[in-house]
């Protein structure tokens, strides 16, 4: 179940956002008390309510808008348990001095907004001998770690203890509070009104990550990026687990540099099967796996790990995604032939990069390789055996094929290019591996140069779908998750 967190300034607009939400199928609303401006008419919002409430009046010091006096603020609370409300949330340090009273419910809780702190169990214990009913912990998390171990926390418990992890870091605590035992976890009403860090949108928990189907079966997979946010596959994942009827579930996780290794080490007790590898991960993870697969080992890259008997497996999906998605436009500008024997531009040395350089080279062209790390493109190219030129000079490459495998003209830089129109011919063909936004400034520029253009965007969908067969050993639903990603990042862009 999922409890949705109300914040408004008057009365009427509380009313009207916990009605929308009974409609909209929310099952249990908390009442954020302190962000109310006037007198608090408890009775106004209490009787008839139209389904279950948490009354909560929290302070500034955990995370909250009062800005009346402790006494007054303890008074609200007492007349909510007398009023009847569903569940009342207590910190820990006024939990005693509150009594329980007729059939409310009591949330004890505790809120770190600085870290999560080493002794969850002691914390736990505390508030455990407080009468809770539930147990509420809440800390930030500055590792994906973090939320293994507030995960941990809720299965373990004997009292119903919902653990969140604040922050994007945090963000699978909350999506899996369900299937490691938790009574309920929160939403927000609207994600860009979100009452505490990391938190995720009733409409986000519901229509993407469908949150009431994720139970103790649930099989979980995910993105493992830095930064993770802008990510489109958790969207069109979920949706094609929808639509086949499967029980899994696409996460984010937001996986530091330095956090790689000892995440991937928690996946098995977090019940991960596989994950989709993306910046800066892609190379970083080799060191990490157990066995690639024969074109990720040649390439030096990565984008897919499977968990499959006690090993971790790299493959990579995005060389034959990246192949096909090139070949009607080589070959409707060059002939039969493609790209053999003609001259290809690759700028970036990345994980990307370095896919598509060596299916080029695989094909017969010839590769020169263009990063903004002189180094990189030096060491990529002697492993290609293929040429090189310094960043600088890029606009002097007279190439038949342009791929910009860098992050430059990325949402939300969509305003930089990584080649101005000077270095663009009519006759090339150019291929922009970046989909978010799917019109970069690059497409723009090569169109209006009349260049052959292909956009990232069937590249992603293509990868993403033979990610999804090797998770689910399904076919994918190729068109439904094209037509997705086509209408997220055309309503982004709206």
């Amino acid at each position: 179940m999922i409890c949705v967190s109300i914040g408004r300034g008057r009365h009427k607009h509380l009313l009207a956002e916990h009605r929308h939400l009974v409609s909209e199928g929310a099952q249990l609303v908390e009442l954020r008390l302190d962000y109310l401006k006037r007198n608090i008419n408890l009775p106004r919002l209490l009787d008839n309510r139209p389904c279950p409430i948490v009354a909560t009046c929290r302070r500034t010091q955990d995370g909250g808008r009062w800005e009346g006096t402790e006494e007054s603020r303890q008074m609200i609370l007492r007349s909510a348990i007398a009023g009847g409300v569903d569940y009342v949330d207590l910190e820990e340090d006024v939990a005693a001095l509150i009594p329980r009273y007729g059939d409310c419910k009591r949330i004890v809780s505790m809120h770190n907004f600085r870290e999560t702190p080493h002794d969850l169990e002691a914390i736990h214990r505390r508030l455990a001998a407080l009468d809770a009913d539930i147990i509420k912990i809440a800390t930030m998390a500055h590792s994906p770690h973090d939320g293994l171990r507030m995960l941990r926390l809720m299965r373990e418990s004997e009292i119903p203890t919902i653990g969140i992890c604040m922050g994007d870091i945090g963000t699978p605590s909350r999506l899996l509070a369900g299937k490691f035992g938790a009574p309920f976890t929160y939403s927000t009403f609207h994600h860009e009104r979100a009452l505490a860090p990391g938190q995720l949108s009733y409409q986000q928990m519901t229509e993407i990550y469908h949150y009431d189907g994720i139970g103790p079966d649930t099989e979980v997979y995910g993105v493992i990026a830095d930064p993770v946010g802008h990510s489109l596959s958790p969207i069109i994942h979920n949706l094609a687990f929808r639509e086949l009827g499967l029980q899994k579930v696409y996460l984010p996780f937001r996986v530091p540099r330095e956090d790689l290794r000892p995440f991937l080490s928690d996946c098995e007790e977090m019940g991960v099967r596989g994950l989709s590898v993306t910046i800066p991960h892609k190379e970083d993870v080799i060191s990490c796996i157990d066995e690639m697969d024969e074109s990720a080992r040649d390439i030096g890259a990565v984008n897919t790990v499977l968990f499959q008997d006690g090993k971790k497996i790299g493959l990579n999906t995005d060389l034959p995604a990246a192949m096909t998605t090139m070949e009607p436009a080589l070959k409707s500008r060059y002939g039969a032939d493609g790209i053999k024997g003609r001259r290809a531009l690759v700028l970036g040395a990345g994980g990307v990069a370095k896919t598509i350089a060596y299916g080029l080279v695989k094909q017969g062209a010839n590769v020169v390789i263009c990063s903004r790390t002189q180094t990189r493109s030096e060491l990529l190219a002697e492993q290609l055996h293929c040429d090189f030129v310094d960043w600088d000079r890029r606009h002097n490459v007279e190439a038949d094929l342009l791929v910009n495998g860098t992050p430059v003209g990325m949402h939300p830089n969509v305003d930089q290019t990584p080649l101005e129109k000077r270095g663009l011919r009519r006759e090339m063909v150019v291929f922009e591996t970046i989909y978010n936004p799917e019109q970069t400034l690059l497409v723009k520029l090569a169109r209006e140069s009349g260049c052959e253009v292909v956009t990232g965007l069937e590249m992603f969908v293509r990868q993403a779908a033979l990610q999804f067969e090797i998770f689910s050993g399904q076919q994918a639903p190729l068109g439904l998750m094209r037509t997705e990603v086509k209408r997220v990042i055309g309503a982004a862009r709206e």
